[in-house]
């Protein structure tokens, strides 16, 4: 075990969108970084292929971390890029029915479109952002379309983080669940973090944060990795971007919870519900791009939910679809045959993380009365468009699945009702801040991670100036 601590100007906990960001803002002003990450790095030629692979190798858990009901399973990115690696790469600005949901909230100004406009110019800048053209849509895409022309519906294209994804050579976007194999998806490794690193940040990968504190004139950060034990490092800012459940048990486990009573609670997820529908002929929804198109109805949006035209891997589909023995088998047989839309719910219900006696994290987290009517009425939509295009039969989803983790670090002016300060820091303190989806008020009901990176951008600006001062 190594004793020496090593010092920098900023020490940065997660390699994810929000920790790229900070990085790249801060090594482009000339401070000197350290960016711990607990999951390992890969190349376009090394992620793992084989979903059971993936599925262990990308993701805490396993795999999936469960609620303490066990009916929501959670989707964690262990890896460097974060998110940015497993997700779909979905880039949508905030409306103002989320920002000023936030304004109220937390009571922060700059929540409005115009204030936030900068930040989003400058996260748009860093990436390449495409919709996917009309012809290579996949014929699951095209029943979602056809269905919500039938019921009146309105749907509209999804904008993605990518860069000629070559479908014309027959190219299928499902694989990039495990990291893209020809660095099309514009993830953190090949965008914002590759110039972090151009301009002089240092990466830890396998290397797991387990205590942090303040110190006077600057931050400890305890960490153990593979090959060296336990080290310490020091630094004069500590930047805490390891997602919504990574920072919050961070601070759980590092005392911080007699001093911020809200932390780890109001923790928010979008649980999402996919629902499959079985017709004569082959949909192939596993084929060219595997998202397209998303719901952009008002009333949709009034009524608390959302849908998608998506799809997932073999094994994911295995776990959705009901039954056991030769019922599961027969309808795996039938995979080419599915059309899938999922229904995504702006949850109102937060939950909480917490860690227990062990140190292990807990997350309890459960649909209200009112969270369940959203899903319903989402349930309803999704039926409707599957019957009025041909569906022989309809499976509904009944295990709720999370990928967009935020809060427990709720940003907010009053110390009473949050844990972040609109500064980002942590209420309190000089030398700590959150910068990821950790310190979301709430579920705004959109995908997170553009919103995660204007944040980080406007985070980072902070963090250089007051080191500078």
């Amino acid at each position: 075990m190594g004793n020496e601590a090593k010092t920098y100007d900023a020490i940065i906990v997660g390699a994810g969108t929000s920790g790229s960001c900070v990085a790249s803002a801060l090594s482009a002003a000339g401070l000197r970084c350290l960016i711990l990450e607990a999951g390992k790095r890969f190349a376009r030629d090394t992620y793992p292929r084989a979903e059971l692979d993936a599925n262990s190798q990308l993701y805490w858990g396993g795999g999936i971390e469960l609620n303490t009901d066990a009916d929501i399973g959670f989707l964690r990115a262990r890896v460097v890029g974060g998110g940015s690696i497993v997700n779909q790469a979905l880039m949508d600005r905030f409306d103002d029915v989320a920002l000023d949901s936030w304004r109220q909230r937390s009571g922060v100004p700059f929540f409005t479109g115009e204030a936030m406009a900068p930040w989003y110019d400058k996260a748009e800048s860093e990436l390449c952002l495409q919709y996917i053209p009309t012809e290579y849509r996949n014929r699951n895409a095209q029943i979602f379309a056809e269905g919500f022309a039938a019921n009146g519906y309105v749907c509209a294209p999804l904008r993605r983080a990518q860069r000629d994804c070559r479908f014309q050579d027959g190219n299928d976007c499902i694989v990039c669940l495990s990291g893209c194999p020809i660095d099309s998806k514009q993830s953190m490794p090949v965008t914002v973090l590759r110039r972090a690193l151009e301009a002089g940040a240092e990466l830890r990968a396998e290397t797991e944060v387990l205590q942090v504190a303040e110190v006077d004139g600057g931050v400890t950060v305890t960490a153990r990795s593979a090959g060296n034990g336990e080290e310490t490092y020091r630094a004069g800012a500590l930047v805490l971007a390891g997602g919504a459940i990574g920072t919050s048990s961070l601070l759980l486990r590092s005392g911080f919870a007699a001093r911020l009573p809200l932390l780890g609670r109001n923790f928010y997820s979008h649980p999402q519900y996919m629902h499959l529908a079985v017709y004569d002929d082959p949909v192939d929804a596993h084929k060219g791009p595997m998202q397209s198109l998303k719901s952009a109805d008002p009333n949709f949006r009034r009524y608390g939910f959302k849908l998608e035209n998506v799809y997932a891997p073999p094994v994911a589909i295995a776990m959705l679809l009901p039954g056991f023995g030769h019922a599961h088998l027969e309808r795996m047989r039938r995979l080419r045959q599915f059309a899938c839309i999922e229904v995504s719910v702006r949850d109102q219900n937060p939950g909480q993380v917490r860690v227990d006696g062990r140190g292990q994290t807990v997350l309890e987290k459960q649909l209200d009365g009112e969270d369940r009517a959203r899903r319903d009425r989402g349930f309803a939509a999704v039926r409707n468009i599957f019957l009025a295009t041909g569906a022989r039969e309809i499976v509904e989803g009944s295990f709720g699945i999370s990928l967009h983790l935020m809060g427990g670090c709720n940003m907010g002016t009053d110390p009473g009702t949050s844990v972040v300060s609109p500064e980002f820091k942590l209420h309190g303190c000089k030398r700590i801040y959150a910068t990821d989806g950790s310190i979301f008020p709430d579920a705004p009901g959109i995908n997170p991670a553009l919103t995660i990176m204007a944040l980080s951008w406007r985070a980072g600006e902070q963090i250089v100036k007051d080191l500078r001062a």
